[in-house]
């Protein structure tokens, strides 16, 4: 088949770009011509909160990326529907994750529409964490340029229903696959040594963009807990600050518990993952709300054991007891998870656990779900 991927790419970063060029490599892997096509800008600088929205990594080889849409400039995302159209591709298939994109995907996807192009919406998120004027109607008119979509959660599948109640448009879940592209497994003192932490002891990793519904916050308040502080277990918290660092810095200080956790609060670069995981031995997740996330299947990658919380679909992806603990977003749950990982040797058993349950995640259970469709 002729297949467009349109989306984040190279020289983007962040968990969209990554998901998108591993699904074109799984493509290509199954014999199929591939495309990406993706932004010349994607955010105006003053609405990204981070540093930078561009990979310090070398374009990803053998993966032909063409830069053509503007996020914010109409002429653009006509130009760029037509040019799809001319190329009559089989298969359309469209990244989606925040309302703000939904004019430019949107119309661009109209545009490219051709006798014998399927267009084919993955969901990332539908409606975002923080809610926006238009978020609804933004949605709803890319939900409308769309043949048929695969969510990653069954929270986002039953969000469609608000926008195609008498499901008009095939609708599938696909759980999120792993990303297995990090490098290496290290043993837990090389990583250790790579990052500048002590070799032995006990680690907890909160890795990722650091956002208010992330509920970093909840787990800095666990951390604080006296019985993890007889135990020595450490944090290890990875990741750039989407939002005003001040407040976390204040409860650090506010609970004393600084000489327990140590602050990587900078983008992570592909090549340094590994390290962070490896490092750990549970990976926590103390979401107030969630989809899913991309930082379970990097902890299936590597097998970790995960503690989450019980929101969207983090429930579904983690089995409680089998691959980590599902906990409420509450401080002393998630202190009391901890506990229990530390002094009741559970991690074997989840370690086991989690190598079964990654085997689900394979990326081309995601490909064969967006040809079912």
């Amino acid at each position: 088949m002729r297949i467009v991927i349109l989306g984040p790419a190279w020289p983007y970063r962040g968990g969209i770009a990554v998901f998108n060029e591993r699904l074109a490599r799984q493509y290509q892997a199954e014999g199929n011509e591939v495309e990406i096509i993706t932004f010349t800008l994607q955010y105006p600088a003053f609405l990204f909160p981070g540093k930078t929205q561009f990979s310090g990594e070398p374009a990803p080889e053998g993966l032909p990326i063409s830069r053509r849409m503007n996020a914010i400039n109409p002429f653009s995302w006509l130009s760029t529907g037509r040019y799809i159209r001319r190329r009559k591709p089989d298969l359309i298939v469209s990244a989606f994750w925040l309302p703000f994109m939904a004019p430019c995907l949107g119309t661009v996807l109209r545009c490219a529409r051709h006798k014998g192009t399927r267009r084919v919406a993955v969901l990332h998120n539908l409606i975002p964490h923080e809610h926006r004027i238009g978020d609804r109607q933004f949605a709803s008119y890319f939900i409308h340029s769309n043949d048929a979509f695969v969510t990653l959660s069954r929270s986002v599948l039953d969000d469609i229903d608000r926008f195609d109640p008498k499901h008009r448009r095939p609708r599938t879940y696909s759980p999120h696959p792993l990303y297995d592209h990090y490098g290496a497994t290290l043993t837990p003192a090389e990583a250790r040594r790579a990052i500048g932490l002590r070799e032995e002891g006990r680690f907890v990793l909160f890795f990722g963009f650091i956002r208010e519904y992330k509920g970093l916050d909840l787990l800095l308040k666990a951390m604080a807990d006296e019985r993890l502080e007889r135990m020595d277990v450490r944090l290890i918290v990875a990741g750039e600050f989407y939002g005003d660092p001040k407040p976390y810095h204040e409860l650090v200080n506010r609970l004393d518990i600084g000489g327990r956790v140590a602050l990587h609060t900078e983008f992570i670069p592909d090549h340094e993952v590994n390290r962070y995981f490896c490092a750990a031995d549970i990976v926590a997740q103390p979401y107030k709300s969630a989809t899913q996330s991309g930082v379970s299947q990097i902890a299936y990658h590597f097998e970790r054991p995960m503690l989450v919380t019980n929101v969207g679909g983090l429930p579904e992806i983690v089995p409680d007891k089998k691959a980590g603990f599902v906990v409420e977003p509450d401080p002393q749950q998630i202190a009391d998870a901890l506990v229990r990982f530390y002094t009741e040797d559970w991690a074997a058993r989840l370690t086991e656990g989690v190598r079964e349950e990654k085997q689900k995640y394979q990326w081309e259970h995601m490909t064969e779900a967006i040809s079912k469709l």
